[in-house]
């Protein structure tokens, strides 16, 4: 096996050096005599030669050690120059939402990230819940907007209850007989499951007539008269009004999940996201483009 030169002997060396030997150099280092001495010897093995010798009561550097003294500050100053550079590289935060949150939330969040982290580049992730929960878990995306109080993970933050509302598109009128036609994202969605249960515990059975991959697909079927939906929108998107007839629906808990080492930034999320949505969030009826997990 090739030897090596670590850094913690190779400063050492130069402690030894610089302070006058090898009590001063441990004090400077905050490390005891023989520590000290222990690195020099593990130089010593490393270069398989003798680097300080004894002159009466006075060390020394040997031949070598001086050649490998002059080795050692040009080491230590390239290692930590490039350490010194990375450590002032800038930080890049990626924050995951799906495309609910996306309008309204990513720029408070990403604001408020930035402001807490001077110089970080802010990146974003828009998907289905499930699939930003396992970027997170994978370290790929370092904060999160879900929403669902099941299945929390631990050190997830809460953020605030999101309340969700009906709509449709103006002079859509539900049938007389059968089930309610439901605008919805596939399964799974909590949004979905939200709905269908709504409209069951008060009596009027839904059924998902149009099953939709995106926000866009959900409204372009809204529109043209398709089906009702349930969204957490704060105003009607443009084409749609809320329909107040059709059952409450329990408002959805967003939180904010950070992945393992972020979780600064899941706390700054989260104090951001309240604060935008202020602390009567649950009286607020009809929200505005908030994040759904699906």
């Amino acid at each position: 096996m090739q030897a090596s030169l670590d850094i913690t002997p190779l400063r050492s060396l130069v402690a030894v050096a610089d302070h006058g030997g090898f009590a001063r150099a441990a004090e400077a280092l905050h490390l005891t005599q023989p520590a000290v001495s222990q690195h020099i010897r593990k130089l010593e093995k490393a270069v398989g030669r003798d680097l300080v010798t004894k002159r009466g009561r006075v060390s020394v550097f040997t031949e070598a050690g001086t050649h490998l003294l002059d080795e050692a500050r040009l080491i230590l100053s390239a290692h930590d120059g490039a350490l010194g550079r990375l450590q002032a590289l800038p930080t890049t935060i990626v924050v995951g939402s799906t495309e609910h949150g996306a309008e309204d939330l990513l720029p408070v969040v990403a604001d408020a990230l930035r402001a807490a982290n001077p110089g970080a580049t802010v990146r974003f992730r828009v998907d289905r819940g499930a699939r930003l929960a396992e970027e997170v878990e994978r370290g790929t995306v370092d904060v999160a907007l879900l929403l669902g109080a099941d299945d929390d993970a631990p050190g997830d933050l809460p953020a605030a209850p999101l309340p969700v509302s009906w709509f449709a598109t103006p002079g859509w009128r539900a049938p007389e007989n059968g089930a309610i036609p439901v605008v919805a994202f596939d399964a799974p969605c909590r949004i979905r499951d939200r709905a269908l249960r709504g409209l069951a515990e008060d009596g009027r059975p839904g059924e998902v007539t149009v099953d939709c991959t995106s926000l866009a697909g959900v409204l372009v079927a809204v529109r043209s008269g398709l089906g009702v939906t349930a969204l957490p929108l704060q105003d009607a998107a443009p084409g749609l009004v809320v329909r107040p007839d059709l059952p409450d629906l329990e408002p959805i808990p967003l939180r904010v999940r950070a992945r393992v080492g972020a979780s600064e930034f899941g706390h700054v999320a989260a104090r951001a996201v309240r604060t935008h949505l202020g602390a009567d969030a649950p009286a607020i009826r009809h929200t505005r483009a908030f994040a759904a997990a699906r």
